[in-house]
């Protein structure tokens, strides 16, 4: 995902190259010869699953960036470096394929009459597995996800590079602490039960959390562990039913520098989403990530809100973005199908009551139960 202000939304052009156009690129800029493209959902980049004629991996991935992302090569380097890096670390994440020229990315300019639209255009080889969406989600898959989530975080704590600054996004507003924002786009929701909800976290936010960001403790965020950013692929069977573990890590682009509550409370929200017992799914990820990273008491008492804030975030923005470009309602809907309900579900079991399920699920791992 990403977003811009208001104004910058207006501007911003999703790329809308042909196959037959894509195709051609891949051949031009990185050199290979396509036997095979369709297109991938995006929610405002463009993506293609490429097959090649020879090379070793031959399965790639294009990706277009919209001219908004395009127009800072600087955080498009440090993201595609990021990538290299969490590889290196073990990571099961892709890697990026160079231009003919070496380039990890090559800015495509086109004039079409009236303006010129540039692109920035990356190669990335393709990661083998299903999104977590797709399967039957466990509580030691859960498990699995807060962990590596956390191992990221605590990796990306090695990481260097000149332009890392790039990382201070300023109003980006995929950034939990950018959750006052949503007041510029909420005119997207009409008066109703659902708006009163995000106003109630809004006014919470600024209250309670604002206030008390300089308690986190700062880190580099992946900012976008969805259920479709999360591959799996099977590892047996457990008790008769199909057992999984994470085979990718997809879209690093809502990077940001932000804090370890962020991560794991954006986690938290996505895997309510793909679990059966939504407000469990939370503690099972937060024993995940405890196990490497324990939070602070400060951060354990923002983390409801936090989580409700994200939904609040994904809900509003996937609202405006479907004005702009209605004809990828059902992407951008995702979330809305089933966030409404389990937004609602959490400020109504209360704050107190949902912290009782998350610790006391996350204490029993400690103590050995689970």
């Amino acid at each position: 995902m990403s977003g811009q202000e208001p104004e910058q939304s207006q501007a911003l052009t999703k790329p809308a190259f042909s196959e037959l156009q894509a195709s051609a690129l891949v051949e031009s800029v990185f050199g290979l010869k396509v036997a095979k493209i369709q297109p991938l959902p995006s929610y405002d980049d463009q993506n293609f699953h490429l097959h090649v004629l020879s090379g070793d991996p031959r399965e790639y991935v294009l990706k277009v960036n919209n001219t908004e992302s395009s127009r800072n090569a600087d955080l498009i380097e440090v993201q595609s470096r990021v990538m290299m890096f969490l590889q290196a670390e073990g990571f099961p994440t892709a890697t990026v394929h160079p231009t003919k020229g070496g380039s990890l990315t090559s800015l495509m300019s086109l004039d079409s009459g009236s303006e010129t639209k540039s692109y920035l255009l990356r190669l990335f080889t393709y990661l083998p597995g299903r999104p977590i969406a797709q399967v039957p989600v466990t509580p030691k898959l859960l498990y699995e996800v807060g962990k590596l989530a956390a191992q990221m975080d605590r990796s990306l704590e090695k990481f260097r590079h000149p332009k890392i600054g790039s990382l201070h996004r300023g109003d980006f507003i995929w950034n939990l602490r950018n959750v006052p924002l949503l007041e510029k786009y909420i005119h997207a929701l009409d008066p109703s039960k659902n708006r009163e909800m995000v106003e109630q976290v809004l006014l919470r936010f600024k209250d309670e959390i604002v206030t008390k960001l300089n308690h986190f403790r700062e880190c580099i965020n992946h900012g976008d562990l969805n259920g479709y950013n999360i591959l799996v692929e099977a590892s047996g069977e457990a008790s008769g039913d199909p057992a999984y573990r994470v085979s990718g890590i997809l879209d690093f682009e809502d990077m940001s520098h932000g804090y370890y509550v962020f991560e794991i409370a954006i986690t938290i929200m996505y895997m309510m989403m793909e679990s059966k017992d939504s407000l469990a799914a939370g503690g099972h990820v937060l024993a995940g990530f405890e196990s490497v990273i324990p939070l602070t008491a400060e951060e354990r008492g923002a983390l409801f809100l936090l989580v409700s804030s994200r939904f609040s975030q994904s809900l509003v923005m996937s609202a405006y973005t479907c004005q702009l470009y209605p004809e990828n309602k059902d992407y951008l809907m995702i979330t809305a199908k089933t966030g409404w309900r389990h937004l609602q579900n959490l400020l109504e079991t209360g704050q107190k009551a949902v912290e009782d399920i998350w610790f006391e699920t996350a204490k029993s791992y400690r103590a050995g139960a689970l």
